[in-house]
């Protein structure tokens, strides 16, 4: 990764380092704070299921060390004889044999919150990639919308000078090239401004992919996006099925549950087993004496001033929070994803329009150039065309990047990568 920031960070002098939509959604994707976090949250919930393993085999074991030393001498229970100084050290090893099934509980727990992280991390990923495609496709039509821009300041001029030619044969009056004179205007200051939103855009796009400067996005296809391959109601069934925010969440309540239960073990009686080693001193390591012991403790809880019944009640307000969150997700998912699928369809249905529109546009326009070099229009008409076609051209590319963003937020919410002749990339 650092190897590809370093060639996109040098280059000509005068030309911007430029990068591919798949290298940028693999560099930008790493430096999102918020996938770092879930990755994080993978990691510690893998250490929580290893240690709710670990709890059935391994019991808890320490290791303490001690040296005292007094004003006067005394009797030193490890060497016998009057010391000023003993040193003590005990190892103790506990197991928990019983303790009202928390133990598979919290095992259950702790699967449940690493499912729960796994598809967090799965969802802050794709949401990482859609804020990357946006900004990525961004400066694609901010690029497009650059030319847009050069093409009708390039028509004003030509256009400005036909009319003056007009004017100085009489063939027009002198307002005529007044009128083209401010839709060049207009048209430069249109471009000035095009460009500023480029400049913005490409550092926009460095910024996500950790880049020092502005950075360039490679052409992509243009083609308008074929239509999808799965109706609206199998998008629904793969987002509830598979999609990673559905399967966060009921995760989430299924920890919760485990939670509740492991809160009701807590007035079981519980059994542990202790086994201890100590020995005694006047010097590191202590030799002099040693002791050793077994012990089997049962406890039978009984009242421990409402901190169990509390602990309960939290357990159990827990569990329905999360279980109103699952059934509002399911919901909400539902919806998300046909607006995911209508907006895509919207989309590829505008864009197929808009080119429409833009071969309307060029052919009114050239109508309109012929009608008033031969007298027959005014120029006002003519500049109408030339305005209208800059529209045109303007739409075709926002319907085409919307539909590829429109395809990034399904992809987002079904947690996986469509068919590759639907992304067309």
């Amino acid at each position: 990764m650092l190897l590809l920031l370093a060639a996109l960070q040098v280059g000509m002098p005068n030309q911007l380092p430029q990068v591919t939509l798949k290298d940028a959604l693999r560099l930008g994707t790493r430096l999102e704070p918020g996938y770092v976090a879930a990755l994080g949250q993978v990691r510690d919930a893998g250490w929580q299921r290893r240690a709710a393993y670990a709890a059935f085999v391994l019991p808890s074991i320490s290791l303490q060390t001690s040296a005292t030393r007094f004003s006067t001498a005394f009797f030193n229970i490890g060497t016998g004889q009057p010391a000023s100084q003993i040193v003590q050290l005990s190892l103790t090893a506990n197991y928990d044999l019983f303790r009202g099934g928390a133990k598979f509980f919290e095992l259950a727990q702790a699967r449940a919150q690493l499912e729960q992280a796994d598809a967090g991390a799965t969802e802050q990923r794709y949401r990482t990639a859609l804020l990357i495609e946006s900004d990525y496709y961004d400066v694609l039509a901010q690029q497009e919308l650059t030319r847009v821009a050069e093409a009708r300041v390039g028509r004003a001029e030509e256009q400005l000078g036909v009319a003056r030619a007009r004017v100085v044969s009489g063939a027009a009056v002198q307002t005529d090239s007044l009128q083209l004179l401010l839709e060049l205007t207009r048209a430069r200051v249109g471009l000035l401004s095009q460009r500023s939103r480029l400049t913005v855009a490409r550092l926009q796009l460095g910024r996500r992919i950790g880049a020092a400067g502005p950075v360039a996005a490679a052409p992509i296809d243009s083609k308008i996006a074929p239509p999808l391959t799965l109706t609206a109601d199998e998008i629904v069934r793969d987002a509830l099925d598979s999609g990673p925010t559905f399967h966060s969440a009921l995760a989430s309540a299924r920890a919760a549950a485990a939670g509740v239960r492991s809160g009701w073990s807590l007035y079981l009686p519980q059994v542990s087993l202790t086994g201890q080693y100590t020995a005694f001193d006047e010097r590191f390591i202590p030799t002099a004496t040693t002791r050793t012991s077994l012990g089997l403790t049962v406890t039978i809880p009984i009242w421990d001033a409402g901190r169990r019944e509390i602990s309960l009640a939290q357990a159990r307000s827990r569990r329905d929070i999360a279980y109103a969150i699952r059934d509002d997700t399911q919901r909400r998912i539902r919806r998300d994803a046909v607006e995911a699928f209508e907006a895509y369809n919207t989309a590829r249905a505008t864009a197929q329009l808009a080119d429409q529109g833009v071969l309307v546009a060029r052919e009114n326009l050239r109508v309109q150039e012929q009608r008033y070099r031969a007298g027959a229009s005014t120029i006002l008409d003519l500049v109408t065309a030339q305005v209208s076609l800059t529209e045109a051209e303007a739409d075709v590319v926002q319907a085409r990047y919307s539909a590829r963003l429109a395809l990034a937020g399904m992809e987002a919410i079904l947690g996986r990568r469509l068919s590759t002749n639907v992304r067309q990339q």
